[in-house]
């Protein structure tokens, strides 16, 4: 239990940060009604964001969304006092068994970082509510195993298998290639009193069954007027635990990009299956947002967070462009000056990744030292029918600027072949920085001969008040930078998943 009551502002709400200290720090005790979290997989690797490019642009272009590896450190060893010293002794006895077990590694950093977490989320869910924890084998049977610790293994309900029968395979590994994640269905309490639906789903093939009737407390075989055995054809059955759904081609155009994404159909399924109309639907790890777009779609209220500011703002933008008449709340991110120079005080690239936001630009790669070519974002834009155009981003959230960095931005402009050049600044620029991005000229539209400066600088506190904004000619519509999700119905039924 928190130490402190959070007072928890209205659903559909984004936050950014932590989602342990959002949690604590905003979503009240029992106000949940379903939890969906498709937490980082312990598999040791990095996903790589896939944004829209145009044909042509060089793959170097995507960013580390995030690195799913933990190792063992302070923040790590601060979690494990807390479980330690917490009220769940059960799950303070069982990380205890897994120290013993598996020592001090990334894996045991993994589990601690997720029973911190699943210990709130505990708190937060209603009595009546439902948990699915979506995972694979690299750590799944751990999180059994803490799940039956934190939400009780009385409330075990399904391992749900979720078989994506259309992925590419490995074959030359020495094993059976997976086509299955793994989804542990919880509830928060013991007996039937929590919200659940049968679902159906059509058939690959209808089938003929024989029509059964009661006769003398019996069932038996119907038959008609000529004694003929009766026939009914069915077409779906009844949903069981292993779900067949595609995964998301890089095709798809329900892909954005994002290297995790899950079909919408999928948690469509869940939404449906564990919630009603109305209801509260929470996702800690949201990610690139199916499941907050799942429960917008189906008339639910809901809540995502995700520790960074790339995710919160391709979520912001999905549902903007599925839902054009949508009204969210975005807690964390700066509202003004003094919150965007805290962020550049802590990090840099999340202040990077956010200011890109600021004038629609795709952050362009990740943290690696110099990688970036003296380019933090780019924009893509058609002004003719010929070919696409670029425009470079460089932000600069330092106290210190000099008309250098102009010099460079012009540099970096000719060298990638660019029509124009984007110069965010925390801070005011200099008299002769303005003079020299003046004097690089203009960039002239070919259609309609109106005239954009090549070099614009661009201040956060006018990009925050509306006062100032990129200029250049764009005929798609933003289409060539981001991918766009697709308009959806205004309806509350589920999609087709079939």
């Amino acid at each position: 239990m928190s130490a402190n009551k959070p007072t928890q502002p209205n659903a559909n709400a984004l936050y950014y940060g932590d989602n342990l200290d959002v949690l604590r720090e905003y979503i009240k005790d029992e106000s949940v009604d379903l939890i969906y979290l498709d937490p980082p997989f312990n598999s040791a690797r990095d996903y790589n964001v896939l944004f829209a490019s145009p044909k042509g642009e060089q793959s170097e272009a995507q960013i580390v969304a995030f690195k799913d590896t933990w190792h063992w450190g302070e923040q790590a060893e601060r979690e494990l006092f807390e479980i330690m010293h917490g009220q769940n002794t059960d799950a303070a006895l069982m990380i205890e068994a897994f120290r013993q077990f598996l020592g001090k590694n990334d894996m045991l950093a993994y589990l601690v970082m997720m029973t911190n977490r699943l210990l709130e989320l505990h708190r937060v869910l209603k009595p009546t509510g439902s948990l699915y924890l979506h995972c694979d084998p690299t750590a799944s049977h751990y999180l059994r195993i803490l799940l039956d610790c934190i939400l009780g293994k009385e409330n075990f309900r399904n391992e749900v298998y979720w078989h994506y029968y259309n992925k590419m395979h490995d074959y030359r590994k020495k094993l059976f290639p997976r086509a299955t994640d793994t989804i542990l269905f919880y509830t928060k309490c013991v007996g039937t009193d929590f919200s659940f639906q049968l679902l159906k789903e059509l058939r690959d093939e209808p089938v003929r069954q024989l029509v059964r009737k009661k006769v003398d407390n019996k069932m038996v075989n119907a038959r008609d007027e000529h004694g003929k055995l009766l026939y009914q054809v069915k077409e779906d059955r009844t949903l069981d635990n292993v779900w067949r759904i595609p995964m998301l081609q890089p095709a798809s155009p329900e892909r954005l990009g994002y290297p995790t994404q899950k079909p919408l159909a999928l948690l469509e399924r869940i939404v449906n299956a564990s919630s009603n109309e109305g209801d509260v639907v929470l996702d800690p790890f949201c990610g690139c947002g199916t499941a907050v777009h799942a429960a917008q779609k189906l008339k639910r209220q809901w809540i995502g967070i995700d520790i960074t500011h790339l995710a919160i703002t391709l979520i912001e933008k999905r549902l903007k462009d599925a839902f054009p008449e949508i009204r969210f709340d975005v807690h964390g991110t700066p509202k003004d000056l003094e919150g965007a120079r805290d962020l550049a005080n802590r990090d840099k690239y999340q202040f990077q990744w956010w200011a890109c936001s600021l004038v629609n630009a795709q952050p362009y790669q990740g943290k690696k030292k110099g990688a970036d070519g003296g380019i933090d974002g780019l924009i893509f834009f058609q002004d003719d029918t010929d070919a696409h155009k670029k425009i470079i981003v460089s932000v600069k959230g330092g106290e210190k600027l000099d008309v250098r960095m102009i010099r460079e931005l012009a540099q970096v402009v000719t060298r990638e072949k660019a029509e124009i050049g984007l110069f965010v600044t925390l801070t005011q620029p200099t008299g002769p920085m303005v003079k020299e991005a003046v004097g690089e000229g203009y960039y002239t539209s070919p259609v309609t001969g109106k005239n954009f400066r090549k070099l614009q600088i661009l201040t956060i506190a006018g990009l925050l008040n509306g006062n100032e904004k990129a200029e250049y000619p764009d005929f798609s519509y933003g289409a060539t930078t981001f991918k766009k999700a697709r308009v959806e119905a205004k309806t509350g039924k589920q999609g087709d998943m079939f």
